[in-house]
């Protein structure tokens, strides 16, 4: 099974095969390295710039404004926010011309915890990103999602923020991607640049097919009666496992993934909370402004007198970074133990 790393280097290599894109490209994105969590290694269309978020922003509007179709990467979301204007000119253009013009890019970066980074590279950006208008944002959890979300942020014609979890970026998926060898150690031979010199070293690419993953669209990773959680990323996951766990004493769990951040598939949340009666999300965002706080409140307006219980959101601490130290690190962002604990206190909740 791909990686979830593998699985975008794949659809980027789909889409400048198939789908024309004509540029990929950021700080470290090209040749040699292939990007810093190796998601370009082998692409024909990437290329290396400098160290400097605004020009990889502006760069990428000028392309698409030109007819091309960049996909470009900010290498750390941490490193995104000196471009918000640019980013509001990506998203208001098509609005703002009456629907003249289209802004056909893709700009990924990696989002989140998880991977020791300290205070510079363990940030999370999808609150802020969900209130720049005329952008879609996408966050996957596994790898098969991340080939079908960047595939389709690749056909629009519009921008779309793909975030791909730190943390999850070596993870396997279990689902194999539609034309991927299903010997996971063949697809390694292939598409992973070796170790050392690679002057000379080529993909081999499998024949991966279209596969596209519908922008919001939730997923239910696990149905239950219970109570209805909400996530998506690398938090997803780990609702996931927790829920799994606390069936055994009886906590029955429905779990979805979101996937997409916006637009968000509210019809699918409304409809488990209606099932269930009570609402936790999960996100390792702080929890200030934090998008999950929007969720409640849609799911407060439509869904009011089918709550058997206050709606939930745990979150990332309000504080300004995330330390070094694990155990910083680790009680900065919700763990498997605080999101049980808050599965277990919620299910047990009356209004």
């Amino acid at each position: 099974m791909a990686t979830l790393a593998q699985a975008i280097r794949l659809a980027l290599h789909y889409g400048e095969t198939h789908l024309g894109v004509t540029d990929v490209f950021g700080q470290d994105v090209g040749p040699p390295l292939g990007g810093v969590f190796t998601c370009s290694q082998g692409l024909k269309t990437a290329w290396n710039t400098p160290l400097d978020e605004r020009g990889i922003v502006g760069t990428a509007l000028g392309i698409a404004y030109a007819g091309g179709k960049p996909v470009a990467e900010i290498q750390f979301c941490d490193y995104i926010y000196n471009c918000i204007d640019l980013l509001k000119l990506c998203g208001n253009a098509h609005w703002s011309s009456a629907g003249e013009y289209h802004v056909p890019l893709v700009l990924m970066t990696p989002v989140g915890a998880g991977i020791h980074g300290s205070m510079y590279h363990s940030h999370s950006f999808e609150s802020i990103a969900s209130h720049i208008q005329g952008w879609t944002i996408v966050m996957p959890s596994n790898a098969k999602d991340a080939y079908g979300l960047l595939l389709s942020a690749i056909a629009d014609p519009n921008p779309v923020l793909f975030m791909a979890p730190k943390g999850l970026m070596r993870a396997k998926g279990d689902e194999l991607i539609p034309g991927e060898p299903a010997d996971e150690r063949q697809l390694h031979q292939m598409i992973d640049a070796p170790v050392g010199d690679r002057s000379h070293w080529q993909p081999d690419w499998p024949p991966v097919e279209d596969y596209r993953v519908p922008f919001g669209q939730a997923r239910t990773v696990r149905a239950g009666r219970d109570l209805t959680v909400v996530s998506y990323g690398r938090q997803l996951v780990q609702c996931a496992a927790v829920a799994l766990d606390l069936a055994a004493d009886g906590i029955d769990a429905e779990v979805l993934d979101l996937r997409t951040i916006y637009p968000w598939d509210e019809a699918a949340v409304f409809a488990s909370v209606r099932k269930t009666g009570r609402l936790l999300v999960v996100n390792e965002d702080t929890e200030i402004t934090n998008f999950g706080e929007h969720v409640l409140r849609r799911v407060t307006d439509a869904c009011f007198y089918d709550l058997l219980a206050p709606p939930q959101l745990l979150a990332g601490l309000d504080v300004p970074g995330v330390g070094l130290a694990w155990g910083y690190e680790k009680h900065s962002v919700p763990q498997p133990d605080t999101i049980a604990a808050a599965m277990r206190a919620l299910a047990a909740l009356r209004a």
